[in-house]
């Protein structure tokens, strides 16, 4: 019987092969994303070298829409440990420098599949059985600035979209002081459905742990393709789905902490402020905004500053 030896994989094939073998490992160790430094980002973009086996053989050319812009680079190995698009059970690696090289048009698409995604998400079926519309977020694609809250009520259900009811009104406001708009920065929850409250006819209810885990790579991913220079957890949900942190608001809320290189400003809900008419109360949020702003470089008039300020 004839012998056919199968050819050497090139160095390139066996770096790749050994790439894609230790990002499979590390996602059974449970990460979910890693940063990849510029220089590999170029080593990625060059061009293959044929190995000297295989240069009688014909290697067409990679098509141009393969390559990759600069600072820009994605690629997410699925449960099977091969390469391939984002889905459930990935891992994604995601390489940015705030927006650096990557247009506006590249990171609206990008939303728009992964909103695609989610809105047949079925992985919470008591969610998607009980929810109207997957409410998966509303904004730029370029906002510098990111709100993140809990979860859908039932007016975001019905809507389909993030805080438009009463404590999404009152952020909106808060939006608008600060000389920004709901179409200049972006608005998103922990989950992407309302928690459904079987046997209640109104009320909502806190996320529980698992369904945190279960959707919030939207949330990664809706974050790492903004790269927003700031973000804003409103309420103690968001911060603990964002950090990992369970405690209370009232001791997080105005120092400042970090989300993956982002900072990040606790703060709380409007919900909470709807409760708690008290101007002190308003003031501390307002006072969270104002370090924002600060943060964003944003310029601040004494007017802004002297906001729900007791006037005794």
């Amino acid at each position: 019987m004839p012998s056919y030896d199968a050819p050497m994989p090139s160095e390139r094939e066996q770096l790749v092969d050994a790439a894609i073998n230790h990002l499979t490992s590390m996602k059974a160790g449970g990460r979910r994303f890693i940063s990849l430094a510029p220089e590999t980002i170029e080593a990625l973009n060059r061009p293959p070298v044929p190995s000297p086996s295989l240069t009688r053989k014909l290697i067409p050319a990679a098509p141009p829409s393969l390559s990759l812009a600069p600072m820009e680079y994605s690629m997410t190995i699925n449960s099977s440990g091969k390469a391939a698009g984002a889905g459930a059970g990935s891992m994604t690696v995601v390489a940015s420098a705030n927006g650096a090289g990557s247009s506006s048009l590249n990171r609206t698409e990008a939303l728009k599949e992964l909103r695609e995604r989610a809105l047949v998400c079925m992985k919470c079926q008591n969610l998607a059985a009980a929810r109207t519309n997957v409410v998966f977020g509303v904004g730029s694609a370029d906002a510098q600035l990111m709100f993140v809250g809990e979860a859908p009520g039932v007016d975001e259900d019905r809507q389909g979209e993030p805080f438009v009811g009463a404590a999404g009104q009152l952020l909106t406001k808060i939006i608008q002081t600060m000389g920004l708009s709901r179409e200049t920065v972006y608005i998103a929850n922990i989950l992407k459905c309302r928690p459904d409250t079987p046997g209640q006819a109104s009320g909502n209810r806190k996320p529980t742990a698992d369904e945190m885990r279960t959707c919030i790579p939207y949330l990664h991913s809706q974050i790492d393709i903004i790269r927003p220079k700031v973000l804003v957890a409103l309420g103690a949900t968001a911060v603990e789905g964002l950090l990992g942190q369970a405690g209370g608001i009232s001791r997080l809320r105005g120092n400042w902490q970090e989300y993956r290189g982002i900072p990040l400003m606790p703060t709380f809900h409007p919900a909470y402020l709807l409760r708690n008419m008290a101007l002190s109360e308003k003031r501390k949020v307002w006072e969270d905004m104002l370090l924002v702003m600060e943060k964003l470089d944003m310029p601040v008039s004494e007017k802004q500053r002297g906001f729900f300020l007791s006037k005794s």
